[in-house]
């Protein structure tokens, strides 16, 4: 600890520095922004503006209030430091300057003895001055150098420090305090100071790592707590310990180096930190290496940069193929490497061996066979086959292959397959058996990189392949294919045309010949001879059929071989058709309108010829001698070769339609005429030449197109008008069948069928009995329709069809009738079990017809188990009493 100590002893005022030489001790280390001493300035006139400065403003800076700063963290040298610090008058620019000489703190060797510890006294420091005739006291602040405490101190506890005392304590009694982090803020209670003897102490070990350095301001105060003097600035700086072991930042660390380096290549960098100050020996670390696994070829490959931890190569020999990693052990030591003094730490370095191209491709025989059958094409031949020691799928180990050699027309390919790395020959041209029989190859592999600087590729990187070609049946061709032939439209059938004939390829194989046949004949013109390819006409050859298109038709023939299996080739035979006058032109239009009158009545027409030149125009239009009409009525004028204009000779000529010949005849040699109708109608014409007839077609009738339409209009109507009547009567017979059938309230699955009154019986109401007693005399129109059924019937199916119960003698008796009626139903599997006591309503007293009481159904109710009425309810209670009471 470097003694301070402040006293005032001057009494009188002088404007400057006190002194010209200002020493102060100070920590070894330095860190950045740290403030290092106060500087003393007296100023007589307490308005004067200051304004400090440095010598050296890049190592210290001095701030308005005199404290000077560390510019930077630096460390001090052995020597004393020194600089000038000045200070200027802003309104009179009078400067005064002092040298400031900093001594490093001696190295710490432990705390002395209490007994022997001497504590140093701060001062708080004051002056006077004269001011009318009074001495004034004026209090001056400063900074006194800081107090340096080690960290990690084991005692004993509370240490003193120093004792802070104002030299008023004489004639006042005064309490001491301190503030600041440590002391009244956190982290409190660090620091305590004595409020009677102002003795400064620390409580407990300090750590640097935690807070290297406290600021805390020490005050003086009467018993009244008024402020006696001003507070002072107290810096403690915590001195480092080396008690922290260097770290690295990463336990295992990665690298990679390529083989084949030479020594001094970079490889990677590894960093460890150590939490004691860097500045100082205990942060000061150095890197080495401790092991190398494997130490094959050399134990010593690598070496490491002691100071930044840079590993480098140092010997030759590296090779991937050998040794593909390395595995180093790294140790970091402070105190500069100190083996007795400095802690240590270790981390792993992994350093892969990269590969170079340093192994070339060989083949794994010098020869490799392969065939291929003749014209294929994208079909494999040979795989070749090579070895790379390079680290596989890489650059260095996929291979590449070309051809040097034995193919001038590049008919074959080399890829390469990415997962084997084997070479792919491939066909890529066609190939004929009868002109290359076998070829030899020679073919080499490389890297998809060069190799590396001063390897060389072996010969084991060439090889020869040797390729089959495999002799196959071949398709015929043609020659020439298409074949032109030229030739006048109009040739007879049976006529030979020319011969069209193919020729095999296949030299070497035992053929037979080739037959011939036709593949498409659009026109059906032509056939072929199926042995020597002879082509004749089966129809006359037509220039103007539809299937010639600018004057050539074309046919498609085949010839097949009898290889195995048979290959076949085609032919397209084009004619070329010369046109003949073998068409007399036509008049176009057919028909034409013209006016009664001489003007206006001119009609254009137009000479139609399918022939083409010289056998088509020019035409010339003339009318026939006869009849005589025909020239005295009409005239003909040619406007051009092809159009003429055909107008009346006479005034007026009535109006209707009129059929004109005029004969036409082309340029042809020999010329070809013909006499074409022009159907002219003759109307009247208002003054711009336009008819203004009413019937403008006359005599022209109803189209087919039109009458076929009409005729459909009429069958459709006759159809919709059928279907309205069927639709009318199928309504009217679902509303009378609608009459007859049960309502769905008085369906007899859900209850007892109520019938409607029918009047006071049989006695008020005429009925022929005589009906009951000659059933067959009853009219066929009364018999229950199909579909409709009685209204106690139980609906079963929906429209049941029950069979026709054969009809039974005449009984003459009505008894007799309803039995065998009866036994009927009882004996029909179709018919519902609803024979028996239906309740009516009432009809009166007494009737002509007998009781039917006695009438027994031929089922006896005893072998039926009605008790199943008492579940349907109050209004079948009635016929549940009736049956299913038992014996009662």
């Amino acid at each position: 600890q470097a003694p301070i100590k402040a006293t005032c002893e001057d009494m009188s005022c002088k404007t400057g520095f006190p002194e010209d030489v200002h020493s102060a001790v100070v920590s070894r280390s330095v860190h950045g922004g740290q403030p290092l001493l106060n500087v003393r300035f007296r100023s007589c006139d307490g308005n004067k503006k200051i304004h400090f400065g440095s010598s050296d403003p890049e190592d210290f800076r001095v701030g308005e209030d005199g404290v000077v700063y560390a510019g930077r963290s630096f460390q001090l040298s052995a020597e004393p430091t020194e600089f000038v610090v000045s200070a200027q008058d802003e309104d009179t620019q009078e400067e005064w300057q002092m040298r400031v000489k900093l001594t490093p703190e001696p190295a710490f060797t432990g705390p002395p003895a209490k007994d022997h510890k001497k504590i140093e006294d701060i001062v708080f420091p004051w002056r006077q001055y004269k001011h009318n005739s009074h001495l004034k006291r004026q209090k001056r602040d400063w900074v006194i150098p800081p107090i340096n405490l080690p960290e990690n101190s084991r005692g004993p506890f509370p240490q003193e420090l120093v004792r802070i005392r104002s030299d008023r304590d004489k004639s006042l009694s005064l309490r001491y305090s301190v503030t600041g982090p440590g002391a009244d803020q956190p982290p409190t209670g660090i620091f305590i100071i004595n409020p009677i003897s102002g003795q400064l102490s620390v409580t407990k070990p300090l750590d640097r790592e935690q807070i290297a350095s406290f600021h805390l301001r020490a005050h003086a105060v009467d018993v009244n707590g008024n402020q006696v003097e001003n507070p002072i600035d107290i810096v403690i700086n915590v001195i480092d310990m080396n008690d922290n072991r260097p770290e690295f930042l990463h336990q295992v660390w990665n690298g990679t180096v390529p083989e084949g380096s030479k020594p001094g290549t970079y490889v990677m960098t590894v960093t460890a930190i150590d939490a004691d100050d860097p500045n100082a020996l205990n942060g000061m670390l150095r890197y080495r290496i401790l092991s190398q696994a494997p130490s094959s070829p050399s134990p010593n490959m690598f070496t490491i940069n002691n100071e930044t931890g840079d590993i480098i190569t140092v010997a030759a020999g590296l090779d991937r193929e050998k040794v593909q990693q390395y595995t180093l052990i790294i140790q970091a030591t402070d105190m500069e490497g100190n083996p007795t003094y400095g802690l240590s730490n270790t981390a792993t370095a992994v350093i892969t061996v990269t590969d170079v191209n340093d192994n070339p491709p060989e083949f794994t025989a010098m020869t490799f066979y392969g065939e291929v059958p003749e014209n294929r094409v994208d079909v494999i031949v040979a795989n070749l086959t090579v070895t790379d020691k390079d680290q596989p799928h890489t650059p260095a180990w996929n291979a590449m292959y070309r051809i040097t050699g034995g193919d001038p027309t590049g008919r074959f390919t080399i890829l390469t397959d990415p997962n084997s790395n084997d070479g792919l020959i491939t066909v890529v041209k066609p190939i004929d058996f009868e002109t290359n029989r076998m070829f030899v190859l020679t073919v080499a592999a490389e890297n998809q990189v060069p190799l590396a600087k001063g390897i060389q590729h072996p010969p084991q990187s060439t090889a020869t392949v040797s390729i089959t070609v495999i002799d196959v049946n071949e398709s015929p061709y043609f020659v020439p294919n298409p074949k032109l032939v030229r030739q006048e439209e109009g040739l007879l059938a049976g006529s030979v045309l020319t011969t069209f004939t193919a020729q095999d390829p296949d030299r070497y194989m035992q053929q037979t010949s080739l037959r011939y046949s036709k593949l498409y004949d659009p026109a059906n013109w032509l056939k072929i001879d199926p042995v020597n390819g002879q082509i004749t006409t089966t129809a006359v050859l037509d220039r103007e059929s539809t299937y010639v298109q600018n004057n050539m038709y074309n046919a498609t023939f085949l010839a097949t071989d009898n290889g195995i299996p048979p290959m076949s080739g085609t032919g397209t035979l084009q004619i070329y058709l010369l046109d003949i006058n073998d068409n007399a032109p036509q008049v176009n239009p057919k028909e034409a309108t013209t006016c009664e009158t001489l003007q206006p009545n001119a009609i254009n027409i137009t000479a139609v010829d399918p022939d083409i030149d010289p056998n088509a125009g020019p035409f010339a239009f003339e009318l026939p001698d006869t009849p005589p009409s025909i020239k005295r009525n009409w005239t003909i004028v040619r406007i051009s070769g092809d159009h003429a204009q055909l107008s009346l000779r006479i005034r007026f000529l009535e109006a209707g339609i009129y059929d004109v010949p005029i004969v036409i005849t082309d340029s042809g040699n020999p010329h070809a005429s013909s006499t074409s109708v022009l159907k002219v109608k003759v109307c009247q014409c208002d003054i711009n030449g336009d008819c203004t007839d009413v019937d403008r077609i006359v005599g022209a009738g109803l189209g087919t197109g039109a009458i076929i339409a009409i005729l459909l209009c009429i069958i459709i109507l006759l159809i919709l008008v059928l279907m309205f009547v069927v639709w009318m009567k199928r309504r009217d017979k679902e509303r009378q069948a609608k009459q007859l059938l049960i309502d769905p309230e008085d369906d007899v699955r859900d209850n007892i069928l109520k019938y409607d009154e029918e009047g006071g019986g049989e006695e008020d109401q005429d009925y022929d009995l005589s009906q009951l007693q000659q059933p067959d005399t009853v009219e066929p129109d009364t018999i229950k329709p199909v579909g409709i059924r009685r209204l106690d019937e139980r609906p079963i199916h929906a429209e049941p069809q029950y069979p026709v119960r054969s009809a039974a003698p005449h009984p003459g008796d009505i008894g007799d009738f309803i039995n065998e009626g009866l036994k009927a139903a009882d004996n029909d599997p179709t018919a519902p079990p609803y024979d028996s006591l239906l309740v009516f309503d009432y009809e009166g007293s007494g009737s002509t017809a007998g009781s039917l009481s006695s009438l027994n159904s031929s089922s006896s109710g005893g072998e039926q188990d009605y008790d199943y009425l008492n579940d349907w309810g109050p209004r079948f209670k009635k016929l549940a009493d009736m049956y299913g009471g038992g014996d009662d």
